[in-house]
């Protein structure tokens, strides 16, 4: 699928958004889970999808979610069926028990996870690379995972750890981001929808770690209402920023973008509900020649939903970038389907509604 076509019978961003984690499967592969040891004592959980190739992918869901979520499980789905061998990091905090699957896993250290949190993923890059010192390691994020990514790549601009990279939905500009979900009555339904778990999850660190009663105020944190209220009271002071406003500038995306190297893609869409299309506009004059940017006129927050009836549903974006990594991380003689690379952007009108 070259081009995005919406399809007909999901009109408007926020059916777009929400329509597969409604309808879609959260078990189409099956992993094997590693806990893996991190340098401070905490755990990681990795889930492991079985493969063979020249290449592995590395994955990194959002804000929230986990391996289980519908659009990892799709992306992983995808590459299983060319046989090839990926890896879902889950965030602190958020990897699922099997046997319960809404039950996060418990972390052993004072933190959780944020879009700005980059040594993680680091880690578990050295760590596989290590273990296959001959295999092309391709990483894929979407939202804050996308977010992950693009700053790593920023921060590491002549990294030889990842070959190509893609991301889906990127909140470039955390504030932007933030002050926009406060503008209108969805934006605030999906803000209450993730501040349910964020905020226990923040309770649950201060209850089990008194000595940060000092850091982090939990009747602020009860009371947060919106992002930047959260973000202020716990997000910021648990890792080291002075505020919310600390942590947008520092952890924005959209600052690190113009010195990436690697080849990377990245899609989104101009009727994101989590991000202001003025942001976009911005982005593409701030982009390094090494990125290559679509944007599509509608597709809501990692949706990009295409098909003629539900039955026939197709997620164009997650399609895409498993199809563009094999073909700009892998040589011709690996691949056997490198094309040339598709620069600059789709246009506001690209794929019409």
């Amino acid at each position: 699928m070259l081009d995005f076509r919406p399809a007909w019978w999901l009109p408007g961003p926020h059916i777009q958004t929400v329509w597969g984690r409604l309808s879609r499967r959260r078990r189409l592969v099956r992993f094997e889970r590693e806990i893996l040891e991190m340098p401070d004592g905490d755990e990681l959980v990795l889930d492991h999808l079985p493969g063979s190739g020249p290449c592995r992918f590395i994955l990194l869901h959002g804000l929230e979610g986990s391996s289980y979520s519908v659009y990892i499980q799709g992306i992983l789905s995808r590459i299983a069926a060319r046989g090839l061998p990926a890896t879902a990091i889950n965030f602190r905090s958020c990897a699922r028990d099997p046997r319960r699957v809404l039950r996060s896993i418990p972390n052993r250290r004072p933190r959780f996870y944020h879009s700005g949190e980059t040594t993680d993923f680091e880690f578990v890059l050295r760590t596989l690379k290590a273990r296959e010192p001959g295999t092309v390691l391709l990483a894929s994020g979407a939202s804050l995972g996308g977010n992950v990514v693009l700053k790593w790549l920023g921060e590491n601009p002549d990294q030889d750890l990842v070959r190509a990279a893609a991301t889906i939905s990127v909140p470039y500009d955390l504030g932007a981001g933030s002050r926009h979900l406060e503008k209108t009555f969805m934006g605030k339904i999906y803000v209450t929808s993730f501040l349910r778990s964020l905020r226990l999850k923040a309770a649950e660190v201060v209850q089990k770690f008194p000595e940060l009663a000092g850091t982090i105020d939990p009747e602020r944190v009860r009371r947060s209402r919106t992002f930047y209220e959260f973000d202020d009271a716990a997000t910021g002071p648990l890792h080291g920023f002075t505020g919310a406003e600390d942590y947008y500038k520092r952890s924005s995306s959209i600052y690190f973008v113009g010195r990436i190297k690697t080849p990377t893609l990245c899609i989104s869409s101009l009727d994101d509900p989590f991000l202001p299309h003025e942001v976009l506009a911005r982005l593409r004059k701030e982009i390094s020649p090494a990125i290559d940017l679509r944007v599509t006129k509608s597709g809501g927050h990692v949706g990009f939903v295409a098909g003629l009836h539900p039955l026939s549903s197709r997620y164009w974006a997650e399609e895409t970038i498993v199809d563009w990594l094999i073909a700009h991380g892998l040589s011709d003689e690996q691949s056997g389907e490198r094309s040339g690379k598709r620069s600059g952007e789709h246009g506001a009108d690209a794929g019409g509604d």
